[in-house]
């Protein structure tokens, strides 16, 4: 993977520059991310907050009551929906990895909220597996 890296939205509007690595990328399979990416999970990318900046329009911030109980704050485009990244918690960026332009260098080797994910998904062996939220 080169640095930087770039996304964004799917309309282009709201875009944003990864320039440091990745602390890790993963798949989250939540009842809620599967609702929300029509799809058996979500997969996410953590940077350090200071190597996450966003660019373009201001997103829209979408609030929601985690299975954890944690409110979880969503940044998505307010033209085109799609969910870019949350906010900064402990230091750390989440963003959706389906988002970059170059998604050629991904691979999830961490894996959330099993206990919801879907019986034909196979996770490979050797990768960090934890049935809800990792401590």
């Amino acid at each position: 993977m080169k640095l930087p890296q770039t996304g964004g939205c799917q309309c282009g509007k709201v875009r944003y520059e990864v320039t440091e690595a990745p602390l890790n990328v993963y798949t989250c399979h939540c009842l809620d991310c599967q609702r929300l990416t029509s799809s058996a999970f979500s997969l996410g990318v953590v940077v350090p907050e200071t190597g996450f900046r966003l660019t373009g329009i201001e997103p829209r911030q979408l609030r929601r009551m985690a299975d954890s109980g944690r409110i979880n704050v969503r940044l998505v485009c307010p033209e085109c929906g799609s969910w870019v990244c949350s906010m900064p918690r402990e230091g750390v960026m989440r963003f959706r990895g389906g988002t970059l332009d170059d998604t050629s260098w991904l691979r999830p080797t961490r894996h959330i909220w099993t206990r919801s994910k879907q019986a034909w998904v196979a996770i490979p062996e050797g990768d960090e597996v934890f049935e809800g939220q990792p401590p």
